[in-house]
């Protein structure tokens, strides 16, 4: 399946815990002023690679613990991005994603494609980004309206459950 992407980072360190392989979705309908990726709104931006190759080069390497989904915005692209999410999955690697849409209104849009990749989503960083409320002291997120959320324990309990970083 085709998916366009800004790009991608192989081993980073910033786009939730451990070592990830960061997809940079094409494609926000947000436009967030302050915006740290404003070159992915651009739906026909960026280029077209196939959810295949970035599987591969994912599995490649045996250090990640994760796969993230940022963007632009992946609910945008959700039926490539579920793709990237279940190979993830399966590779044992947990799934993060980034979006400007807040848990919800996803929920009450209850769109089919979405769901599905929120229910492959283990953390959902939800909500714009806030100019007025960013913060170069919070974990995982650029403002202090967006939560971390612990996806299968929100669903699970019908509520929203913030994820909490491992106690070492």
């Amino acid at each position: 399946m085709k998916i366009r992407i800004a790009g991608t980072v192989n081993e980073s360190i910033v786009d939730g815990p451990g070592l990830r392989f960061s997809v940079f979705t094409q494609g926000c309908p947000h436009h967030c002023p302050g915006c740290h990726n404003p070159n992915t709104h651009d739906p026909m931006g960026g280029h077209e690679e196939d959810t295949a190759e970035l599987i591969a080069r994912m599995k490649k390497n045996p250090l990640l613990s994760g796969l993230t989904l940022s963007g632009g915005d992946p609910l945008m692209q959700s039926e490539a991005c579920l793709e990237l999410a279940k190979a993830a999955h399966q590779a044992g690697l947990n799934v993060w994603m980034y979006t400007g849409f807040v848990w919800e209104k996803l929920l009450e849009e209850n769109d089919p494609a979405r769901m599905a990749l929120l229910r492959e989503t283990d953390v959902l960083v939800d909500g714009p980004f806030i100019l007025a409320e960013r913060s170069l002291e919070l974990e995982f997120c650029g403002s202090k309206n967006q939560r971390l959320i612990d996806v299968p324990a929100s669903f699970k309990s019908g509520q929203v459950v913030l994820w909490q970083p491992p106690k070492w």
